[in-house]
């Protein structure tokens, strides 16, 4: 999946896994599950360029406020 053996950070072990990602755009957050290399030593996670491009889109609609085929999950507060 990834360009590297090793993490470009600690020079770790990589494995190839489900992560849960959280993404902000504007004043909405998308929460999504992709595939990554992840380092055993120091958790750094690496996407492939393909979820990456996803990330952006999905940012950017959520800039947008453009929701309307995400699923929504609850609502979110700010305390004061």
């Amino acid at each position: 999946m990834m360009p590297f053996s090793k993490c470009p950070v600690c020079g770790g072990d990589l494995i190839e896994k489900d992560v849960e990602k959280i993404l902000r755009g504007g004043a909405d957050t998308a929460v999504l599950m992709v595939r990554a290399e992840v380092c055993l030593k120091c958790g750094e996670r690496l996407y492939s360029q393909e979820t990456v491009r996803k990330f952006e889109q999905i940012r950017a609609k959520l800039e947008r406020h453009e929701v309307g085929e995400f699923q929504p999950l609850g609502q979110s507060f700010q305390v004061a």
